[in-house]
This record gives structure tokens, C-alpha cells and sequence, in this order.
């Protein structure tokens, strides 16, 4: 088993740098909150949002990638004399990918000077923007799985007592066959075929062609261990299986259970409309001008025909929306990020992967503000949109359309593939 200390992260700046990117990614989403509460004066919230843009982009565009490199480097015996030298070299290479990604994509003006915010933050977004729409696309189609008990497939104890009896069946062959394996070596080091074994080419020969009389064919028998000991670890993981899906079983019948058997279903319909939605977005090149709860507070308005204060109402549940919106965000990709990393963590690739995953969060978090800006009632977003600058924006929501169907199309194919297979 893993202990602690073999993914443990001691190096302080990979600790100073992953929380520096988790505070300054935080605090883009409480400006967004302060934008719609109106915290702060105008010209205040402006200076702090260049200020966080300009700390993260120099963090994610310069820091991270240059330590990646120097730690990958020192974990290579050879170029350990030079490795602040290869560091440099390793950046270069990333910022040389780094720009010429921005020149298939129309993300922003070509009046931009080279080292302006938004040549950084435009390519900041597309990698970020591929990664939470390919997150949400395969999410869309696994939360039902997840969650709704139709999916669950039935398991009786009989069946789990049949395998785990298979299972002991194999220990048992594997036990029995180690001792023949035991036994035969005790008798051949009493012999003293151990020690006075030929040696050379004609004795291996001799070896393999001739045999002791009661002695048993030890090859064989191993063969026979390795195949039973692969077949024991397919009926472990079998009914390791069993158990866990026994276990939802029981929980789907409490209320919890069925509270989330409940949101399976919403969240089905939720994919069936986003990917619907997707579509039509992408077939007639549309993004949408007004913000979700805005138009939706519309709609509901005019068909019952009542007297309502659309904007006073849509600024608060804007807030509440956008605050759901946040706090799942970071929760959802913290914990995936902690699964991640304690799952191919070890001592000398921990610093690497910590880096790594601070990468990730910040452009996640960067491309957030770019896709939650729709979602914003216009007045709230005049001073995100002067900070981000003149860039594409409804390329951006577009381009989220493209990944997340082909994310969502893709997933059921992939999962039944790994289930065939598997």
C-alpha cells in the first residue's frame, strides 16, 4: 500500500505555486459575485480584476511550465549538471506550441500588440475551454449512469456467494500447486540437484531433456500458478464489483437514493436538451445575446401574463445561478483532481503532477469567466468584458458547443467499448 510520504509534495515553491493559482482563481469568481452585488466601486473592481487576470496568465503562461520542465529535467540522471539549462529549453518548446496554437482559431482582433493580455488570455481560453466542455460532455452522460437506479444491474447473493466460492476454489488450486512446487524443490536440494546441477549450454540440454524419476515438472506447474493467480485477480475484481453494485442497490431504495434517482433522471433530460441545443447552436451558427435567466424569466412572464420586475429579480437569481455554478465548479474539479493525482503519484513525480494539476485549475477557472460571462445579465459584464478585451467571445461558446457533443457522442461509444473489452 501507498503510504503517505510517497506522494508527498516538499518542494515550497510547487507549494507556493499551486495555491497562489487556487487563491487567485477563487477570487475570480468572488468578482464576479462583487460585479453583481455591486461590491466595491467601479474603477476598485476594475484594478483587481486586471491585477488577478495579469498574477494568474504570468503563473500559468510562465511559472508552471518553466518548474515542470526544471523538475522533469532533475529526475534525468544525464542532464542533471544542465538542467536549469534544459528547464529553459523545455519552456521555450512550450511557449513556441503555446503561440502558434493561436493561429487556426479566430479569438481575437488582429490589432493586438504581441505581449498584450489578450494574445495571452485568448489561448489561455481555448485550452481551457477543450477541457471543461470535454469534461462536461462525458459528465452529461455519466451522471444518469451514475445516479439512476435503472442502470443498475441486478444482483441476487446467490450470485455473489457463487464467486466468491470460484474464488476460494482457485486459492485453493493456487495453494496446492505452490506446496507441489515447495515440496519438489526440498526434495531436489536433498538430492543435491540444486548443487551439483551441469553446468554450460550441454547442461541446460540435459536438463531440460532428461528428468529424476518422481521429480515433478516444475515449469508446468508454475505455468498453471501464473494463469490461476490472473484468474483469481479477474474473480477478485468480479466480485469486488458484485459487492459495490449490491451496495447501490440498497442505497437506491433509501431516500437519499431515491432523491438522486430523481436527479438522474432531471440530468438526462438536461443532456438530452444540451446536446439538442449543441446542435442547433452549431447547424445555425448561433450564440445566444441574452443571459439563461433573463430570457427564461421572459418567457415565463409573458406566457401567464403577469406583472413582474424582470430585472430586479433576474439579478438575484443571476447571483444565486452563478454562485451554484462556482461552488460546484471548484468542488467537481478539486475532487477530480484529488483522485487524479493519488492515483499515478509517486515520490519523484509528485512536484510534476502537483504542477501539473495547477496548470490545469487555473485554466479551467480562466475559461469559467469567459463561458459564465453568457450567463450574466449585460450590465454586469461591461467591466469583466473591458478587462478580458476585444476577444471572440462567441467563438469561445461555440467552440464549447463542438467539444461537449462530440464529448457526450463519444462517451457511450468509449464506455461500451471498455466494457466489451473489459
Amino acid at each position: 500500500w501507498w503510504s503517505s510520504d510517497s506522494f508527498e509534495v516538499r518542494q515550497y515553491v510547487v507549494q507556493v505555486i499551486f495555491s497562489v493559482t487556487f487563491a487567485f482563481s477563487c477570487t475570480m469568481f468572488e468578482l464576479i459575485i462583487f460585479e453583481i452585488l455591486g461590491v466595491l466601486n467601479s474603477s476598485s473592481r476594475y484594478f483587481h480584476w486586471k491585477l488577478n487576470l495579469c498574477v494568474i496568465l504570468l503563473i500559468l503562461v510562465f511559472m508552471v511550465p518553466f518548474y515542470i520542465g526544471y523538475f522533469v529535467v532533475s529526475n534525468i540522471r544525464l542532464l542533471h549538471r544542465q538542467k536549469l539549462l534544459f528547464a529553459c529549453v523545455v519552456w521555450l518548446t512550450f511557449m513556441y506550441f503555446f503561440w502558434k496554437l493561436g493561429d487556426p482559431f479566430p479569438i481575437l482582433s488582429p490589432k493586438h500588440g504581441i505581449l498584450s493580455i489578450e494574445q495571452l488570455i485568448s489561448r489561455v481560453g481555448v485550452i481551457g475551454v477543450t477541457l471543461m466542455a470535454l469534461l462536461s460532455g462525458f459528465g452529461a452522460v455519466n451522471c444518469p449512469y451514475t445516479y439512476m437506479s435503472y442502470f443498475l444491474r441486478n444482483v441476487t447473493d446467490a450470485d455473489i456467494l457463487a464467486l466468491e466460492r470460484r474464488l476460494l476454489q482457485t486459492m485453493d488450486m493456487i495453494v496446492s500447486k505452490k506446496k507441489r512446487i515447495a515440496v519438489a524443490h526440498r526434495t531436489m536440494f536433498q538430492r543435491g540437484e540444486v548443487h551439483n546441477r551441469p553446468t554450460g549450454f550441454w547442461g541446460m540440454i540435459k536438463s531440460v531433456t532428461t528428468s529424476v524419476p518422481g521429480s515433478e515438472n516444475l515449469s508446468l506447474i508454475q505455468q498453471e500458478v501464473d494463469a490461476l493467480e490472473e484468474l483469481s485477480r479477474q474473480l477478485f475484481l468480479e466480485t469486488a464489483d458484485l459487492h459495490a453494485t449490491k451496495e447501490r442497490i440498497e442505497y437506491s431504495k433509501t431516500f437519499q437514493g431515491k432523491y438522486f434517482n430523481f436527479l438522474g433522471y432531471f440530468f438526462s433530460i438536461y443532456c438530452v436538451w444540451k446536446i439538442f441545443m449543441a446542435t442547433i447552436n452549431i447547424v445555425f451558427d448561433r450564440v445566444g445575446k441574452t443571459d439563461p435567466v433573463t430570457r427564461g424569466i421572459e418567457i415565463t412572464v409573458n406566457y401567464l401574463g403577469i406583472q413582474f420586475d424582470v430585472k430586479f429579480w433576474s439579478q438575484h437569481i443571476s447571483f444565486i445561478l452563478v454562485g451554484i455554478i462556482i461552488v460546484t465548479s471548484i468542488r467537481g474539479l478539486l475532487i477530480t483532481l484529488t483522485k487524479f493525482f493519488y492515483a499515478i503519484s509517486s515520490s519523484k513525480s509528485s512536484n510534476v503532477i502537483v504542477l501539473l494539476l495547477a496548470q490545469i485549475m487555473g485554466m479551467y477557472f480562466v475559461s469559467s469567466v469567459l463561458l459564465i460571462r453568457m450567463s450574466m445579465p449585460p450590465e454586469y459584464r461591461t467591466i469583466i468584458t473591458e478587462v478580458l478585451g476585444e476577444l471572440q467571445f462567441n467563438f469561445y461558446h461555440r467552440w464549447f458547443d463542438v467539444i461537449f457533443l462530440v464529448s457526450a457522442l463519444l462517451s457511450p461509444v468509449l464506455w461500451i467499448l471498455a466494457t466489451t473489452l473489459s
